[in-house]
């Protein structure tokens, strides 16, 4: 199976990052996590996407809050897919991030989720490695029916309840 790469542009990114690490633990995803600045250590993070494939990587997660180039400067350097995560800022709530994370150039993209969204980046990365890999897409489905059954039963019980009123 091939890796997943979890890239953060600081270190106090990790309490939200470290959600990503759950989901790709969970799925039994083998993953890296490293902590790159677009900004303060650019070529570091170029060396690791041009060498991301050669190593055994099959996508990026990157999580970058303000500025948040990381994403983009990671996918300019290597053709695996990029998912951008969007870190909260505490001065535009991370509006500025989401920003520069999805207006990338045409032919350079980077998937986006949600501010603060490592979980969901998590989940898509699965997806993305599932397209070669028969078990790990099994997971996947066998997640999403359990989530089904589970959202179901709370249907059942609220019904249950509004039929005794």
């Amino acid at each position: 199976m091939k890796k997943a790469a979890v890239i953060m542009g600081s270190d106090s990114d990790l309490p939200v990052m470290s959600k990503a690490f759950t989901v790709l633990e969970d799925y039994g995803i083998p993953f890296e996590a490293h902590v790159y600045s677009a900004h303060r250590t650019p070529l570091e993070a170029a060396s690791f996407a041009e060498n991301a494939k050669a190593n055994g990587f099959g996508v990026i997660i990157a999580g970058a809050g303000m500025a948040a180039a990381l994403a983009g400067v990671l996918a300019a350097h290597t053709t695996l897919p990029v998912i951008g995560v969007p870190l909260k800022s505490a001065v535009l709530e991370g509006t500025d991030a989401l920003l520069a994370t999805v207006m990338m150039p045409s032919g350079i993209p980077v998937a986006t989720v949600a501010i603060d969204g490592a979980k969901n980046a998590a989940y898509l990365a699965a997806e993305i490695l599932a397209l070669g890999d028969e078990e790990l897409a099994e997971k996947i489905a066998a997640d999403r029916k359990a989530q089904k059954e589970t959202v179901l039963k709370k249907d059942a019980a609220l019904q249950e309840k509004l039929a005794g009123k």
